[in-house]
């Protein structure tokens, strides 16, 4: 049992000590019942012989957690978000590049990403562009299946208004509720191991967020894994971005990185702002309304806003910027890596033009071209990305993430048969690629990691494939 607590340590960030080897055993016949193995022992037997498959962990995960949310949990965490960080980030956000970047780690079956989906669109008109990215990520394939059919069962609404239900549900004949279709494309799920994988990372779209809810996640992690994934998600979150967790999970010697604000009794960690970034004071003792009353606009005034949220996968970049000094055109890896840093700020603009001069000092390095892809993408220029992938795929046919990329982006334009050519593509490029390797331009992600993901995101279907 100790060896099997260590594995999952190593694995997962699961922490079992002793006291909870009875939870441990549950957990162990949930998952090797999962696989379809003929019993516990055996399980057990396999994984103490040879490192868990990618299948196993998942199994593993989806065993040992509990996989049980509510849509408007912790409401309190999600009256700040609606009543005062939110229309502060889209008042700022307004008269410059019109973006939000959200990112729901952990999202279990769907109900927390797809609370704040309905909470901008109470925030946000549908007749002025803003390009908003929800990102859902969870390690569990069921769960994220679950969550992109949108189907929900009472339990589910236990703690929700009547009239969110009657506005965002369809009743269906055998009891359940759909979402509405317009809220459920809002959002864009992905396989991710918060313990496991690298982020923030360009291939998964981790990066350069404004707001990460990261709640009832933590809790399952040993202090020292907590604290790599809490360095990891401070890293992924802009300056001026905020960490949400749930009550259980604050604390001042894991969040002392951040800044801690309250707003009305809901604690929450603000990355250190910078001089652009929107301000906030403090133990907030602003009211905050009763999500039971239905509103159309933020405290303050109504935002002017839109409803173009497209899944979009962000521009990296968390490489180091060097010592401030401008890059000269003698020096193209110093303008590819202006261009990361600035896009990792969120300055789109500056950065897809020390893109385009990097690419002008070097036209035959791939790299650039799908850095500046990225960025557009993140911009809300498709087509343009299209054709900065298939520039990088004429210099390197053989440019796994291109593949991956163009598979994603046509994806979430609803090209389901051209992105499947493109995952096809991605797949073939891999078998060159011992699974070991760490793949150019991927912020660590390995050739084996990339196939898993593609694979976890076919199991996934039908539904959640649409919009990765």
């Amino acid at each position: 049992m100790a060896r099997l607590s260590e594995l999952l340590a190593t694995h997962l960030g699961l922490h079992f000590p002793r006291a909870r080897w009875a939870d441990l055993n549950r957990g162990l016949a949930a998952a090797s019942s999962r696989l379809g193995m003929p019993d516990t022992e055996s399980f057990i037997h396999r994984l103490l012989a040879t490192p868990p498959t990618q299948r196993e962990i998942e199994a593993l995960a989806a065993g040992m957690t509990v996989g049980e949310t509510y849509f408007f949990r912790e409401r309190r965490s999600l009256d700040a978000l609606e009543q005062h960080i939110l229309p502060e980030l889209l008042r700022a956000r307004a008269a410059k590049e019109r973006r939000l970047r959200l990112w729901s780690a952990g999202c279990c079956t769907g109900e927390e990403p797809y609370s704040i989906a309905m909470l901008l669109d109470r925030l946000i008109a549908r007749d002025d562009p803003w390009n908003i990215t929800l990102l859902a990520t969870d390690i569990n394939p069921v769960f994220l299946r679950k969550a992109a059919e949108g189907g929900y069962g009472e339990w589910s609404f236990r703690d929700t208004p009547e009239w969110i239900k009657d506005r965002y549900f369809r009743p269906q004949k055998d009891g359940r509720f759909k979402l509405d279709e317009r809220i459920r494309k809002r959002v864009a799920f992905a396989s991710l191991n918060l313990a496991g994988d690298d982020y923030p990372s360009l291939t998964t779209g981790t990066n350069a967020m404004d707001v990460i809810f990261c709640r009832n996640v933590l809790m399952y992690f040993s202090a020292e894994r907590a604290r790599r994934v809490v360095d990891n998600l401070y890293r992924a979150l802009v300056d001026g971005g905020w960490l949400i967790v749930s009550p259980a999970e604050t604390s001042s010697a894991l969040f002392s990185d951040f800044t801690t604000v309250e707003f009305d009794g809901a604690i929450l960690y603000r990355k250190e702002a910078s001089a652009a970034a929107p301000r906030f004071v403090s133990h907030v003792s602003a009211p905050v309304a009763d999500l039971a009353q239905e509103s159309r606009h933020p405290v303050g005034g109504s935002v002017p806003a839109a409803e173009t949220f497209q899944p979009v996968q962000a521009a990296s970049l968390h490489a180091d910027s060097g010592d401030g000094s401008v890059p000269t055109p003698e020096e193209p890896n110093q303008l590819s890596r202006a261009a990361r840093d600035c896009a990792n700020r969120g300055q789109l603009g500056e950065a897809a033009e020390w893109c385009r001069q990097a690419i002008a000092a070097d036209k035959s390095n791939p790299a650039n071209q799908y850095l500046l892809a990225v960025i557009q993408q993140e911009q809300g220029q498709g087509d343009d990305a299209v054709q900065s992938l298939r520039r990088a795929l004429y210099l390197d046919p053989g440019f796994v993430l291109a593949h991956y990329a163009l598979g994603n982006l046509r994806q979430s334009q609803g090209r389901h048969r051209e992105a499947q050519r493109h995952f096809d593509n991605a797949r073939a490029s891999l078998r060159i690629h011992p699974p070991d390797e760490i793949l150019p331009e991927s912020d660590g992600l390995t050739a084996g990691r990339l196939a898993e993901m593609i694979e976890s995101m076919h199991s996934s279907r039908p539904k959640l494939a649409a919009r990765l």
